[in-house]
């Protein structure tokens, strides 16, 4: 694996743990060892850790021991000097960032409330959701296992011109996948873009917006590691059961939107624990062979037009969309969309048009039943 992406994760790695756990001393003494921790309304605690390590983080005090699991998985930084096999080093560092992640993000919604909105679509004051909920999970979860959605894309940062944004949402929705929203680039979300080319977001259209930074990536994950637990019989603390399960079952993978962080590189190597690669747009090192994931773990420099089709592809996805000759896009993903007035081509009656209905009569020795 290549040694400049290995280097980056482990470093990246180290910063997001020492950033936890700083969070974590001033949380502990602000609230206590007794405070309740947790994602609201859920029954799987911190659903990576859960799955993972099978330790159900109730409270401040029981992160102690999950700090120190994750000291345990970091390795010592790449030295320039020494050349080593770096694959297992930064898988390592990569689950040490999202268990150091989920404790943050659990953190948060202590010290912030209402930092998220805690519903199914965006509201007025909030755009980011945060975790889903069990009621969105038992909703949403069912159609990774009966094919309804194959799988999701886990968006880092934002192409730079909106519509480029909207296009590139559109193509993934038309596949019937999931779009986990995660970061900005350059300050801008690409939830903000798609708002302002008014393209409606939230689960009820499959286009996520979970979190402002790259720590809500772990969201991502716990979805998938909730969809082992809760369809595919994996109990919890069997770590190789989730992983294997989510790489045979659920499609997923990484699009990565300019400049890659220590911390982006950190959230790549983590995902690819669980065989889901990264395709980024910018001029980064590739890891072509294959062995973790299903083909290559990190593919660089992908056009825009042509990115979602590449990852589909480096994914192993196959998707058969029926194509039918209509003026707009169509799919599942559509379903809950609301249709407003300037996307109506016909409307025909209701409380805005006038409507008639037609009755036509026969003998009854003409009608045929």
């Amino acid at each position: 694996m290549s040694k400049i992406i290995c280097s980056a994760a482990i470093r990246g790695a180290h910063k997001i743990v020492d950033m936890a756990e700083e969070k974590y001393e001033k949380v502990l003494k602000q609230f206590g060892p007794e405070q309740k921790i947790g994602f609201p309304n859920t029954g799987y605690y911190l659903p990576v850790i859960y799955s993972i390590l099978g330790a159900p983080v109730k409270q401040l005090g029981d992160m102690k021991e999950i700090f120190q699991e994750c000291r345990k998985l970091l390795p010592a930084p790449v030295s320039d000097q020494v050349w080593l096999p770096y694959l297992a080093p930064a898988l390592d560092a990569g689950m040490a960032t999202f268990f150091a992640e989920e404790m943050h993000e659990a953190m948060r919604y202590v010290e912030e409330s209402d930092f998220y909105a805690k519903t199914e679509d965006p509201t007025d004051d909030c755009l980011w959701l945060g975790a889903a909920d069990d009621v969105i999970f038992r909703k949403r979860g069912v159609e990774f296992v009966d094919g309804t959605a194959p799988g999701f894309a886990a968006i880092l940062g934002t192409p730079s011109d909106p519509e480029v944004a909207e296009k590139i949402a559109l193509e993934l929705q038309q596949k019937n996948l999931y779009i986990f929203m995660h970061d900005q680039t350059d300050g801008i979300s690409m939830p903000a873009q798609l708002a302002k080319q008014n393209v409606q977001i939230g689960w009820s259209t499959r286009l996520v917006p979970f979190g402002p930074t790259y720590t809500s990536a772990v969201f991502a994950m716990g979805f998938a590691c909730r969809v082992a637990l809760a369809f595919g019989g994996i109990k919890p603390g069997d770590f190789k059961g989730n992983l294997i399960y989510n790489k045979d079952r659920t499609f997923a993978f990484v699009i990565a939107f300019g400049p890659v962080s220590d911390e982006w590189y950190a959230n790549a190597a983590g995902a690819i624990n669980w065989g889901f690669p990264t395709i980024s747009d910018w001029d980064i090192p590739q890891v072509l062979p294959t062995g973790i994931c299903t083909y290559e773990h990190v593919v660089s420099q992908v056009p825009h037009d042509e990115i979602v089709q590449k990852a589909i592809e480096v994914r192993g996805l196959k998707v058969t969309v029926s194509k039918i000759d209509i003026p707009m896009a169509y799919g599942p993903a559509f379903e809950g969309e609301r249709v407003r007035k300037d996307d109506l081509y016909l409307e025909c009656g209701g409380g805005r048009s006038l409507g008639v209905e037609l009755l036509v009569s026969k003998e009854m020795d003409e009608v045929q039943d």
